[in-house]
């Protein structure tokens, strides 16, 4: 028996679709064909199975105390998923028979790596192969499925996916606990999660929020002058140009070039004003721009944010839905911006199918150049999928919701853009020396819109586009020129803006921008950035739904919760630099370049390390409020009477003390005046024969013995031996 196994049901029904039939439905299961030559098709519903609980490989971790972290499995277990363990029993039932099976999970990392595992799981012995779908359309579905590989080929990108699931659990587990444990210890309820690379995220939202809170404005002066061609006394020729500093004046200047200083500037504008100059240099020029790519996922949430203001997640939902529901779209989650070239042939047939879905792309669908051939279409730049494009269905499975339609719209603007001619722009800039001091006009110009009629409207703009400037005069250098005038306007600087949806993805994708380390920097430009393609939207929505994140109109802002963990975490953990060479190192483990055990056991150091460190000083937050250091063992080694764990000071309402730093699971405490023990000895506790709780020496009215410290609850006593307990056994030195 010959098995497909799917990642979800939408793509079972497409691949059963392509084959030949009849076609017979089961539970879980379509069977084409009859006799030998039938096929079986079934499918995952996601991940079927699930790393397994900290529990399952011990039970001590079944209960979140400090003394048991880190978390550290041995031997690695999954677990079904109990909401889709009876689609896991009827795989098992199949890949029992099965003589060969073919692997059609989505063709990315998470795709492979979910097929993978059920396969592993069952211990499949049979040969397996690899099919990669794109496009649901029964066409290009029965093209993947004539073109299998042996599924051996994909084996590094699933080493690289299981590495990221295992990296996420022992960082989630071990740092979630670890952080939550310590807010308790200060009485703060719920649970602070973090992880690798939603807290980065989190990160980013604070500290533009801290950036904003802390902005003092300050003002900056633009000198303009306007200058006339001597000789020309035609106010038409007349053309404004603004101040260039000088080597000498950058004592004047902020980071941005900007002019801070008014008597500076007044200086100026007196030294210039109705006197000659000359022009130095300049250059005319019609600039050609190509379209843009065909977009990707990321592309695609952050076009549709600033056109229509939709949401990273709701983005893609609607893509989704476009490619698995309608079949109008090709593989949404996708992270490239390039096509296969003999996709070019399809070309005609995606044009017509456009015109017939968005009436309002019609006439351009009918009238596009189809010998065009832009950079898109690129082989060498195709690896497992490529961008989202329309497909060649013409018409919808039901009636579009307005979302639904605004993301197709979009899709499809950007493939016909790919056979529009170029936009062509009029460029032009003068250089001119007045007094020793430099002076600049510049002049822009849309003279063939091209490509750029389809570009859509950006929701965020003040203005459909930038007014073009006046031309300026046809001046060469040599020509002398007069200023007759000068304006000084004073402006403020302006703090960044608080995150979109938008901005949020272009920042998680180009996290690079966000690193001051130049090689760092470089080593970032060649990743994908914070996340994948398909879990940036799920990871924002994760910190909204777990209160770290609010919105506040458009703009995405952090909570006091979510400021209160980046600034006590250490900025290993709340940076992007870390977080996002880990990806840089699965995709070298995909590319056969990494080892993931090295990996994985690189990552275990650094987790031990974050635990065992001291935590940050208290910080303000962007409000003002001020953040409770983390709990830490005090640096003089004083330890708890009941367990031996270290212990901090803390204040209370009688004053300072010393508390476990395993609170709440345990409540021992002593007197800050009673760091050393009080028995005579100055010797560390001995354990209780009956309680194990450390025993105190006393004296009686009949000399010296040993008492249980949980009296009277325990009434255990020892004899004193020359002040040692009698018979009790030393504990391990900690």
């Amino acid at each position: 028996m010959r098995l497909y196994i799917a990642e979800k049901p939408s793509l079972g029904r497409a691949i059963a679709d392509a084959l030949p039939g009849p076609l017979k439905k089961g539970p879980g299961w379509l069977r084409c064909g009859d006799g030998e030559q039938a096929v079986i098709v079934s499918w995952c519903i996601g991940h079927l199975l699930e790393p397994a609980e900290p529990a399952s490989y011990d039970p001590r971790w079944k209960s979140w105390r400090m003394a048991d972290l880190p978390v550290f499995p041995d031997q690695w277990q999954l677990a079904p998923r109990d909401s889709v363990a009876k689609q896991l029993g009827v795989l098992e039932g199949l890949v029992r028979k099965a003589e060969l099976i073919y692997h059609a999970g989505d063709p990315d990392r998470e795709g492979q790596l979910l097929v993978d595992e059920v396969l592993r799981y069952f211990n499949v012995r049979c040969p397996v192969q690899r099919v990669l779908i794109n496009d649901l359309n029964r066409d290009a579905v029965r093209k993947a499925l004539a073109a299998p590989r042996d599924n051996r080929d994909f084996r590094r990108l699933s080493h690289s996916a299981l590495a990221r699931q295992r990296a996420d659990w022992l960082y989630g587990i071990n740092l979630t606990r670890y952080y939550t444990l310590s807010y308790r210890q200060q009485g703060a309820d719920g649970v602070y999660s973090v992880g690798r690379v939603q807290t980065p995220v989190l990160g980013l939202v604070v500290h533009r929020d801290d950036t904003i809170a802390n902005f003092e404005p300050k003002p900056w002066y633009r000198l303009t002058i306007t200058a006339r061609p001597s000789g020309d006394e035609a106010p038409d020729q007349d053309f404004e140009a603004r101040w260039l500093p000088s080597e000498n004046q950058q004592e004047f200047l902020d980071d941005e070039d900007r002019l801070l200083d008014r008597e500076v500037a007044e200086d100026i504008a007196n030294a210039v004003n109705g006197r000659p100059g000359r022009i130095t240099a300049a250059r005319f020029r019609d600039r050609k721009e190509t379209a843009p790519l065909p977009l990707s996922l990321s592309a695609l949430q952050i076009e549709a944010g600033k056109a229509f203001g939709m949401g990273a997640k709701a983005v893609l939902d609607t893509a989704q839905s476009l490619y698995e529901k309608h079949q109008l779209i090709t593989y949404p989650r996708s992270d490239s911006r390039y096509l296969p070239e003999g996709h070019l042939e399809q070309a005609a047939g995606v044009c017509q199918a456009i015109a017939k879905v968005d009436d309002s792309l019609a006439d351009t669908a009918s009238g596009v150049n189809l010998d065009r051939r832009s950079a898109a279409w690129n082989d060498s730049k195709v690896d497992a999928h490529h961008a989202i494009i329309p497909t060649l269905r013409a018409r919808p499975a039901g009636q579009l919701s307005q979302q639904e339609r605004s993301v197709y719209n979009l899709v499809a603007r950007y493939y016909l853009m790919q056979f529009m001619p170029d936009a062509v722009h009029r460029e032009g800039r003068l250089d001119l020396a007045i007094s020793d001091h430099r002076f600049r006009a510049t002049e822009t110009a849309l003279l063939e819109p091209g490509w750029k009629l389809l570009e859509p409207r950006q929701r965020s703009s003040k203005t459909s586009a930038e007014a073009p400037r006046k031309p300026l005069p046809r001046l060469e250098p040599g020509d002398d020129v007069t200023c007759i005038d000068s304006t000084i306007k004073e402006r403020l600087t302006q703090p960044p803006q608080h995150f979109t949806d938008a901005t949020l993805l272009a920042a998680m994708t180009n996290i690079a921008r966000f690193v001051s380390d130049p090689q760092l920097r470089k080593t970032l430009r060649e990743t994908d950035g914070l996340g994948t393609e398909a879990t940036r939207a799920a990871i924002i929505e994760t910190l909204f739904r777990r209160d770290y994140l609010f919105r506040e109109g458009r703009h995405i802002r952090a909570t006091e919760k979510g400021q209160s963990l980046i600034h006590a975490l250490p900025e290993a953990i709340s940076e992007p630099d870390m977080t996002a060479l880990w990806e840089a190192t699965l995709e070298q483990i995909r590319a056969g370049d990494g080892d993931p055990r090295q990996f994985l056991e690189e990552l275990k150091g650094q987790i031990s390390g974050f635990i065992r460190q001291p935590a940050s000083s208290p910080v303000k937050t962007s409000t003002g409020t001020s953040t409770e250091t983390l709990p830490q063992a005090d640096s003089d080694g004083i330890h708890c009477p009941k367990c031996r764990a270290p212990m901090r000071v803390r204040e209370g309402k009688f004053g300072r003390f010393h508390a476990c730093t395993r609170f709440p699971d345990c409540n021992g405490t002593r007197p800050l005046e009673d760091s050393a023990p009080q028995d005579g000895t100055s010797q560390r506790p001995w354990p209780c024969p009956a309680c194990y709780a450390p025993l105190v020496r006393r004296k009686s009215h009949r000399g010296w013995f040993w008492g249980c410290s949980n009296f009277p609850s325990c009434r255990q006593t020892v004899n004193d031996d020359n002040g040692s307990p009698v018979a009790v056994r030393r504990p391990p030195a900690r």
